[in-house]
């Protein structure tokens, strides 16, 4: 047994010595050291040893092992340094040559204009405000002074999950949620997205954004409503933009208006854009209605507030002369790259 270990142990060194690759390497750990291996087949037959020879013969196979296991890792270590030296000389890399232009992300256009309203607004003392976006129907509607039978609630114009949860058509429920958790005075906007059964086409789209805002406080008129829009829209749009407030009628303010600016395509001159008026039509606003504060736990008598809501996609289709709200949704790197 001791010349069959000696041999193993010469076969071995001389087989490893001959190795070109660290595949020939691995084969050659597996054929001696192996769990089927030739040392490990000596090593099994130990047991027909006497109890003098067992210890002799199991100390000179731990040192043939350990032989083997030493020479494969020298044979390994020099293997992988002549491999890396033949790749270093093969892959040459020319530093000279320019490396690979990473293309950089652009920003969306509607949450540029998005942040800028947002600085607009915080710059008044405005905070930010959001909200789930499915709502419970009295948030939705009962809560701001939508009556049970009101058109809105149409199931043609909402998406109802069940008789009581709809995805929000609007993010007015945002401003009744914060003035039933907040003391007056209230300053908030309330940027998101929202939903209405709407066919696509270029103005209107089942999934769009609003922004609303809602000031509450004591002795606050429709002259806070007016400058505080009047601020926003000139900061938007510049200082040459011209306001128009129209009567209007909506549940949950009185008086309401819808406010219209000089038109940004053609300064007021009339084309195609305005239809020829001069004006377009860019948010809706008014006092919030008495009823609405009363319901959230706000005294009318003591407080009163206005709300505006505009749409986020109809504000940036005005600011940049975008005639097609599908352009927003597409992600074409064409479009987005202009901004």
């Amino acid at each position: 047994m001791k010349d069959k270990l000696q041999a193993i142990k010469d076969e071995a060194l001389k087989s490893i010595e001959e190795a070109k690759d660290l595949k020939i390497l691995n084969d050659i750990r597996v054929n001696y050291l192996g769990k089927k291996g030739e040392l490990t087949g000596v090593l099994r037959g130990m047991k027909d040893l006497s109890n003098e020879e067992r210890p002799v013969i199991g100390q000179l196979a731990n040192e043939v092992r350990n032989i083997i296991e030493e020479t494969l890792e020298g044979a390994k270590t020099n293997l992988a340094k002549i491999e890396r030296e033949r790749k270093l000389t093969q892959e040459v890399i020319d530093v000279t040559m320019p490396a690979k232009k990473q293309e950089m992300g652009h920003r969306h256009p509607m949450n540029i204009v998005l942040d800028d309203i947002k600085a607009i607004f915080m710059g008044m003392g405005y905070e930010i405000a959001e909200g789930p976006e499915v709502e419970k129907d009295y948030y939705n509607f009962e809560a701001l002074n939508i009556p049970e039978n009101h058109p809105a609630k149409d199931e043609q114009d909402t998406f109802y999950i069940n008789k009581d949860t709809v995805l929000r058509t609007q993010t007015s429920p945002v401003q009744i949620r914060v003035m039933e958790n907040s003391k007056p005075p209230i300053r908030v906007i309330a940027p998101g997205r929202v939903y209405r059964s709407d066919e696509v086409d270029a103005s209107h789209s089942p999934v769009f954004n609003q922004i609303e805002g809602l000031v509450i406080d004591k002795n606050i008129t429709m002259a806070d409503l007016k400058g505080a829009l009047e601020v926003f829209i000139k900061e938007l749009y510049g200082e040459k933009v011209k306001v128009k407030f129209r009567p209007h009628h909506f549940p949950f303010t009185e008086p309401s208006a819808e406010v219209d600016v000089s038109c940004v395509m053609c300064g007021g001159e009339g084309c195609r854009v305005c239809k020829g008026s001069g004006w377009i039509e860019i948010l809706g606003c008014g006092m919030v209605h008495p009823k609405v504060l009363e319901m959230v736990g706000i005294d009318s008598k003591e407080y009163s507030g206005f709300a505006f809501g505009m749409g986020l996609e109809r504000i940036t289709m005005l600011r940049y002369g975008i005639k097609d709200i599908r352009l927003f949704y597409e992600n074409d790197v064409r479009f987005l790259q202009q901004f």
